[in-house]
């Protein structure tokens, strides 16, 4: 069976690495990139650096990578949607709720496959937290807390930090926990002279009864992606940047110090780091949704889930905005 025919517009930051991995995926031949800006990391080599989506739409390509800035993504995925063409489409599928569903609605209407690239929900960790979560290891779950925090990328112009990186934490919550956002309730800063906001820190309940929160923003002078999950029988630690899973036990020793035994709560126990494998995450991503395309069973983010991600962003405003 001949390659997948892939396209490939936006080169910029994240599109290099796309740009990367479909230039050595399995199946897959990178036949056309564009950008307006042209190739300003030389990841295409050997590839004519078009202008427009209509260009690699007229070279003629199976499915499209979607790496532009956010508010481009529905007149680009609009224009792939129309013209029969499978698309991936960076994080957030779109600005706001009103332009997702659009975006949405136009890939159902034309039968082509769009997914959404949250690209969290396939790094090691999550994905080990997630299958021992499923199989009952960690007891009904209580909680779960991120901090996404770290210094601002400038390369960041047309949304806030809800849109850029709460929307991680939003989709890996309810897909770790395999429930949907109940509600939300946010408060927000300007401290860097932006239009957006570069601070949000939410609270929220999933339809579980599952307790969230989420601290992000550009202001903190190191990077840290953590989620804490916390159950019945004790706690995982997933450090996305390592892609490191620990497990804090509940303690079964009895306690003898009177003051702390009395104390109704859970006690240390035993620390355990897993050993997991660690496939690229872009990589598995790239994967899932070329087997999507190929019409096997894969697991993408599609873009009704997507959609539901920027509802939820956009309640994490509106619940900042109106106290």
């Amino acid at each position: 069976m001949a390659n997948l025919r892939a396209g490939m517009i936006g080169l910029g930051m994240m599109g290099r690495h796309h740009a990367r991995v479909l230039g050595s995926l399995d199946g897959v031949d990178l036949v056309a990139v564009a950008d307006s800006a042209g190739d300003p990391h030389g990841v295409a080599p050997g590839h004519d650096v078009h202008s427009t989506v209509s260009d690699l739409i007229e070279i003629g390509i199976d499915y499209c990578v979607v790496a532009v800035p956010t508010i481009f993504h529905e007149e680009v995925g609009m224009t792939l949607a129309a013209a029969g063409v499978h698309a991936l489409i960076e994080k957030p599928l779109a600005p706001d709720t009103a332009s997702a569903t659009r975006l949405t609605e136009a890939f159902e209407k034309h039968g082509v496959i769009g997914a959404v690239g949250h690209i969290e929900r396939y790094n090691p960790s999550l994905q080990e937290a997630r299958r021992r979560i499923a199989n009952g290891d960690l007891g009904k779950v209580l909680q779960i807390a991120t901090r996404r925090q770290g210094p601002f990328p400038p390369r960041i112009a047309d949304v806030g930090v809800v849109k850029d990186l709460a929307t991680h934490d939003i989709d890996l919550t309810a897909w770790v926990a395999q429930q949907p956002f109940e509600w939300v309730q946010a408060r927000t800063a300007h401290r860097s002279g932006r239009e957006h906001e570069d601070l949000v820190a939410a609270v929220g309940q999933l339809a579980d009864g599952t307790v969230t929160s989420h601290l992000v923003n550009w202001l903190t002078p190191f990077k840290q992606r953590e989620t804490v999950i916390t159950g019945e029988r004790g706690a995982y630690v997933c450090d996305t940047l390592t892609a490191d899973i620990t497990f804090y036990a509940n303690g079964t020793q009895d306690t003898a110090w009177d003051d702390v035994a009395n104390f109704r709560g859970v006690s240390e126990g035993d620390v355990v780091r897993f050993a997991i494998p660690k496939p690229e995450p872009l990589r598995v991503e790239h994967e899932a949704f070329r087997d999507a395309v190929l019409g096997k069973e894969a697991d993408i983010v599609t873009m009704r889930q997507g959609l539901n991600t920027v509802r939820i962003a956009d309640q994490m405003l509106a619940a900042a905005q109106t106290n």
